[in-house]
């Protein structure tokens, strides 16, 4: 399987796009590189995919992989149950293609291009 290293161990590229996959879910849309973005589609995808599915077991695979934190303060909800009681549902009709890319511009500090990835 083809993947980018993006300059990381494997350890910290995990823990790396973790952290991308958990803020897309409870932000719904996040600006990053376009290569971390390009990385992290598949993942993101796979996690709606499993939200679809709604199975204790898929919840538990979910979990495994997204981080524990908070992502509505009223009601108390985790990344994990907004992924399965919100945006799950959403694309219910659909089959795959759930996030879109969009090129932004190059970062002013260093010239990095980057893209908005965020739900369709």
């Amino acid at each position: 399987m083809a993947y980018a290293k993006l300059g990381r161990t494997s350890s910290q590229r995990k823990a790396l796009l973790r952290d991308l996959a958990t803020d897309l879910i409870i932000n719904e849309r996040i600006e990053t590189t376009e290569a971390k973005a390009k990385e992290l589609r598949p993942i993101v995808e796979k996690m709606v995919t499993l939200g679809k599915r709604g199975d204790l077991h898929a919840r538990r695979q979910a979990a495994a992989f997204v981080r524990n934190e908070t992502a509505d303060e009223e009601s108390g909800q985790n990344a994990v149950q907004k992924l399965f009681a919100d945006i799950a549902p959403r694309f219910e009709e659909r089959q795959g293609g759930y996030t879109r890319i969009l090129k932004v511009g190059p970062r002013r500090g260093d010239g990095a291009p980057m893209a908005i990835i965020e739900f369709v």
